[in-house]
């Protein structure tokens, strides 16, 4: 071949390389994963180069984030590997607020905590593939004791600093590990008991090492509303075991010391629904933003808060976030997030009627669906419902603070008599419009694990009146005086009052139970209160008889066994046996020794979490554990049901969800960075 044509060929080859990409959109335009490609992965399947353009409102939103240095140009932001995201249905158009609605500041945010939310990997929206997300890879070692990730370079953190394993191993090693912040570590972020060895190899490689096996530590990181990174650069110039000056340093912008800084910033907790620096000290969030600091914590999503009141947040899209759609342009497409918080389950329903809001799963109750469907078309919005992962539940606290209570919530026949005085099946009518499926509690959600029985599922939840005053007979609960209503086995007057929030049951749900109860001679009545003030009532062991949502995926019970042990949740969901917690945690120094199922339970649990999830003796050892769950009846289930799910029709992008689900964190599998804006119904 000539010299010429050498030069020609090679002249064609780099015009065909540098060529602009296709701005492909849909499942099937994914590389090794649906929707996903790495940009090299992308560049090399279509011939071509991207290049990358920016929201024109972006300096403008940067602007708004307090101590938020000017921004250099978009190369310069995004990550020499960007993960390249192929939307749903078309490339979105940059602007517009996304409307949202929250009960209060720390009740009912996690659908809009989920728009926003990245963790190092996230479930597909099949529910069942672990995809890339912060993290570029991942491999494990032959017996899951050891994870490895590979980073994106030149990740940013959004004030742009660079993001490294670095703020991984700062994260568990110094935050998580260190009391003066987190009092006691989360058993998911440990094996056996045993904190995680946890490396920085280089800037872009992160190594897990656990005491056991962890096989569903990926399954965590995917699901887990706890980002395992913190911004070291910011952090750790005030973090007292690493810099002799931090206490200096912290004085300076006006607080006691390092920690106060550090706890200032992050608020001693991994839940990102609480209130931001800009809501706890104007003052000083003020004076850090003064001194080179952002008043908000960077972060890696794809809003950050840049307003925070009592009334609500207001949000603007990261100027450094590392995703990019098929034609290189820099996501998220939504301007704004504009979270308003309405406690009134009333006045909620009368802004989605209005169309005031683009979405919203959370805390909408199937009673109110008939009502939504009557105005969507008025409204210009739409409702679907989904099957929920998990179910209304009740239980009564195992440690009450009423010894004779206690006593009498600690007997199995009590338990027993309450389940089988629950009409299931008028509940399903009256509550969920005939669309449920009564059920016992299990721990698992039965639709993700197949080893759980029908007779587990349907283990005490006949409605047998007369079985439930058999069995409270027996428990000692006795109509002494013929006035229809039951004793205590002391002859004390014995009342039940059933606080709830309407986003941890329904309405209808608590009235059917009461009657139920009230109708075999434990005379029951209720109490609706919001949100904080159950969680609150609750943590201080102050109710009698506990109501929320329960029922876990087989993905979080793999890797996670904190429901199957006391106290049976955190903040945020059903606890009871509070003391028996404060037991295993003291080492028997404080609080009450729990019975011996609970010891039998967590070795069960304990060897659960070793196994890979899907195996026969994983499966088999499920099926123990359902049967453990369903024999001691702590928390005792009622109707699995469908939920609905709101959405604007100007919401461009949105899938629906196949689930209404927590536990797959809301819309977070479904590419909410991707979401768009229309001006039209």
């Amino acid at each position: 071949m000539s010299r010429l044509l050498i030069a020609s060929a090679a002249v064609m080859m780099a015009t065909q390389a540098a060529a602009s990409c296709p701005a492909l959109t849909g499942p099937e335009a994914g590389g090794k994963y649906p929707h996903l490609f790495e940009k090299a992965e992308y560049e090399k399947a279509q011939g071509c180069t991207l290049s990358f353009n920016e929201n024109p409102s972006i300096k403008s939103l940067n602007d708004r984030i307090q101590g938020n240095p000017a921004l250099p140009a978009l190369a310069q932001r995004l990550p020499a590997e960007p993960l390249v995201i192929a939307p749903y249905q078309q490339i979105g158009q940059y602007g517009g607020v996304l409307d949202g609605i929250s009960k209060a500041t720390e009740s009912g945010t996690s659908d809009l905590l989920s728009v926003r939310h990245v963790n190092l990997v996230r479930f597909n929206d099949d529910l069942q593939t672990i995809v890339p997300n912060v993290a570029k890879s991942w491999q494990w070692n032959d017996d899951f004791t050891q994870l490895t990730f590979a980073l994106r370079k030149g990740h940013k953190w959004s004030d742009g600093a660079d993001f490294t394993a670095e703020d991984i191993a700062f994260w568990y090693n110094h935050v998580q590990m260190d009391t003066h912040i987190i009092k006691s570590a989360p058993e998911r972020f440990m094996a056996g008991g045993k904190p995680f060895k946890v490396e920085a190899i280089d800037a872009q490689t992160l190594r897990i090492s656990m005491a056991e096996p962890m096989p569903g530590l990926l399954s965590t990181f995917a699901l887990d509303f706890a980002q395992p990174f913190l911004p070291a650069h910011l952090l750790r110039q005030f973090h007292p075991q690493l810099n002799s000056d931090a206490d200096a340093r912290a004085q300076k912008l006006g607080f006691e010391n390092g920690y106060a800084l550090i706890n200032f910033y992050y608020g001693q907790s991994d839940w990102k629904d609480i209130p931001t620096t800009l809501l706890k000290d104007k003052t000083k969030a003020d004076a850090l933003a003064k001194a080179g600091f952002t008043a908000s914590l960077p972060t890696l999503e794809a809003f950050i808060v840049v307003e925070d009141t009592l009334e609500g947040r207001r949000l603007v899209a990261n100027p450094y976030f590392f995703q990019v759609d098929t034609a290189g342009n820099q996501l998220p497409y939504i301007n704004e997030i504009k979270e308003v918080f309405i406690g009134d389950e009333d006045i909620q329903t009368a802004k989605l009627i209005a169309g005031e809001v683009d979405y919203k799963a959370q805390a909408v109750n199937l009673p109110s669906a008939p009502v939504l469907l009557e105005n969507k078309d008025k409204g210009g919005y739409q409702v679907a419902l989904r099957p929920t992962m998990g179910e209304t539940t009740f239980a009564f606290n195992l440690t009450d603070k009423d010894l004779e209570r206690r006593a009498l919530f600690n007997k199995v026949e009590f338990r027993r008599a309450m389940s089988v005085a629950v009409n299931r099946d008028q509940i399903n009518e009256v509550a969920y419009f005939g669309l449920g499926t009564p059920t016992q509690y299990t721990a698992f959600d039965a639709d993700t694990a197949s080893f759980v029985t029908d007779q587990q599922k349907n283990a005490w939840i006949d409605y047998n009146p007369e079985q439930a005053k058999k069995l409270l007979d027996k428990a000692g609960v006795r109509d002494t005086n013929g006035d229809g209503v039951r004793e205590l086995p002391s002859g004390k007057k014995f009342e039940l009052t059933i606080q709830y929030a309407t986003q941890g049951a329904a309405t209808e749900v608590v009235e059917i139970i009461a009657s139920n109860w009230t109708q075999v001679g434990v005379k029951t009545t209720i109490k609706e209160v919001t949100s904080d003030e159950y969680r609150n009532s609750q943590t201080a062991n102050d109710l009698s008889v506990l109501v929320w949502v329960m029922g876990r995926p087989l993905a979080t019970l793999s890797s996670n066994n904190e429901t199957l042990l006391p106290p049976y949740d955190n903040f945020f969901g059903l606890r009871t046996g509070m003391l028996w917690e404060q037991y295993r945690k003291t080492n028997g120094a404080e609080g009450v020794k729990p019975p011996q199922t609970v010891a039998a339970m967590e070795k069960l649990a304990s060897r659960f979490v070793q196994l890979p999830s899907g195996t026969e003796a994983s499966n088999t050892l499920g099926r123990e554990i359902a049967q453990r769950v369903v024999d001691d009846l702590f928390i005792i289930g009622t109707v699995k049901a469908v939920s609905p799910i709101y959405y604007s029709n100007k919401l461009g992008n949105f899938e629906v969800p196949k689930t209404s689900s927590y536990d797959y964190y809301r819309v977070y599998p479904y590419l909410p960075s991707q979401w768009f804006l229309t001006s039209g119904n």
